[in-house]
């Protein structure tokens, strides 16, 4: 299933990347905003055109590399600004703002995955295998974003808990922007690969009741 991709499922796999991802960032922009920050709709990020939080690398080159080679994809997108200082409950409310993002992913994937349940029963096995890929999709957004790696979503969960040290080092590696996460992609994913391979494909068989 995640190897020798058609052109057909490429494009299936194409959608539903832009769509969980748009959905993804713009969630991330419309919470800042119910959180009192208005940067995100300033920088005109609060919208669902696809093209406002499109990241090359994260969010196509590397999904598609990864499909094209047969392993599960990971996904992120070009970050929607916010000001932590003009968030409400400050660390908390940021924190908030970041999960916001994977925890709409995983809606997703429990919404295509109870249509799955339904199709696999109703229908010729066509729209079975769309939703197949829509909630991996999904449960690879969520998974990869709750990675708590500067400036991964899931490190601004860790940030609201962390002792001051700790935040230090993260400041750092997030001052280098999506440097510091492709270094630790490349040196890392042959090591925690497999582990994330397994969340993923576990959280799919979770939802689905079929095992991949």
């Amino acid at each position: 299933m995640l190897s020798g991709l058609t052109p057909t499922t490429f494009v299936t796999v194409l959608v539903s990347i832009i769509i969980s991802m748009t959905i993804h960032e713009a969630m991330h922009g419309y919470v800042a905003h119910w959180l009192g920050d208005t940067t995100a709709k300033d920088a005109g990020r609060l919208t669902l055109n696809p093209l406002k939080h499109i990241d090359v690398y994260f969010t196509v080159l590397i999904p598609m590399v990864l499909l094209l080679s047969g392993l599960p994809p990971i996904f992120a997108a070009k970050p929607v600004p916010f000001n932590p200082s003009r968030v409400r409950y400050g660390d908390y409310g940021a924190a908030m703002i970041a999960v916001a993002g994977p925890l709409t992913n995983l809606g997703l994937a429990v919404l295509g995955s109870l249509l799955f349940r339904i199709a696999i029963h109703s229908s010729n096995g066509v729209l079975p295998i769309t939703l197949t890929w829509f909630i991996l999709v999904n449960i690879g957004f969520f998974v990869f974003n709750m990675i708590p790696f500067p400036p991964l979503d899931g490190s601004r969960l860790l940030y609201a808990f962390a002792p001051e040290s700790l935040r230090d080092i993260m400041r750092t590696i997030e001052g280098f922007g999506f440097l510091p996460i492709l270094l630790f992609f490349v040196v890392a994913f042959r090591f925690i690969g497999t582990f994330i391979s397994s969340i993923e494909l576990s959280l799919f068989h979770i939802l689905t009741g079929v095992a991949l």
